[in-house]
């Protein structure tokens, strides 16, 4: 199994499945004597744990452990491995529907690809995000000397506008009824200095956009206004410039600060839309690995709604170019 690995001079590879003793990790590129604030990776990979209504009782403490590539609490430049052990993994939840495909995830082409699934997904499960989200917060940590902030927010859950209050009522009513939501994050990059990112393949956008629909559920990616400016008009459309107090500015920003592949200063935006849930408890109509159609009904312990886990997911993954490219330019 290949691409197991994001970037060009900062690289993530991620390896371990859903329901194997441990995920992990490998980072290279890291420079030397960067300080590993473990209490800043331990906060992150809170962020993903479940615990709010609604998510998985799934209950892992995320506990990691740097095996290489550190030295008195800073990194020596030498590639850094990571692991973090899965404490809670019961393959055993899978029994009834093993040799049947669950809609709409990924046990089908997995089957036609490599002839065999694995319980709970193997690599293609959500569990996989959590070594994402310790290389993010390395790169993140890289990512503060030069002053770049990255923020991600929910923005929709079931079609909704996000409200605490009234998406706990949607979340407990899809809950109630066995079925499950999805929902869109949105994200913001400031301090981004003008220059990261390469023309034509490796555009900075073209990046990100990668990043973000690598994460499992993810089925849309839009960066500045998105689809929006497909109805526009160039001249209301442009990002035009002007001069103030010696300095070239922009009176708009609809490009979400990135023009030609490369960043222009601006603050960079972009949102992400992910689908439901497939692991809903209502009857199916599937097929099994011998062709025959049945009704499956997936029970085990599965989010009805995984988007409040998925925004420091989507924070790591913006990480992890933004480090890449700084890197590139260095």
């Amino acid at each position: 199994m290949s691409g197991n690995t994001i970037g060009k001079v900062f690289q993530l590879t991620t390896f371990g499945e859903s329901h194997s003793p441990a995920i992990g990790g490998i980072i290279e590129g890291c420079p030397a004597g960067l300080f590993l604030d473990y209490n800043f990776v331990r906060k992150e990979l809170d962020r993903r744990k479940p615990g709010y209504f609604g998510s998985t009782p799934r209950k892992e403490t995320d506990e990691f452990e740097f095996l290489s590539g550190i030295e008195n609490g800073s990194t020596t430049g030498a590639p850094i491995k990571f692991i973090i052990k899965n404490l809670e993994y019961k393959p055993s939840d899978y029994q009834d529907i093993s040799g049947v495909f669950r809609p709409s995830h990924a046990d089908y082409t997995y089957f036609l690809k490599y002839g065999k699934t694995e319980a709970g997904g193997g690599r293609a499960s959500g569990r996989e995000t959590v070594a994402r989200v310790v290389g993010g917060a390395v790169a993140k940590l890289l990512l503060q000397k030069p002053g770049i902030e990255i923020r991600g927010d929910i923005e929709t859950i079931g079609g909704e506008p996000y409200d605490p209050v009234k998406t706990a009522g949607l979340v407990q009513v899809a809950l109630n009824s066995g079925d499950t939501l999805g929902g869109t994050v949105t994200c913001r990059i400031s301090g981004v200095p003008a220059g990261l990112g390469e023309p034509v393949f490796d555009k900075l956008q073209a990046d990100l956009a990668k990043a973000m629909l690598s994460i499992g559920s993810a089925k849309a990616f839009e960066y500045g206004i998105g689809f929006e400016a497909a109805s526009m008009k160039g001249s209301a459309y442009n990002d035009q410039m002007t001069v103030k107090d010696g300095k070239i500015i922009f009176l708009t920003n609809h490009d979400g600060g990135i023009q030609g592949g490369i960043s222009n200063g601006q603050e960079i935006y972009f949102r992400v839309g992910f689908k439901p849930v497939p692991s809903v408890k209502l009857p199916q109509s599937s097929v099994n690995q011998e062709g025959e159609q049945v009704e499956i009904r997936i029970s085990g312990r599965h989010d009805t709604c995984h988007v409040p886990r998925l925004v420091v997911v989507v924070e790591a993954m913006a990480a992890l170019v933004l480090a890449d490219h700084l890197l590139r330019n260095a």
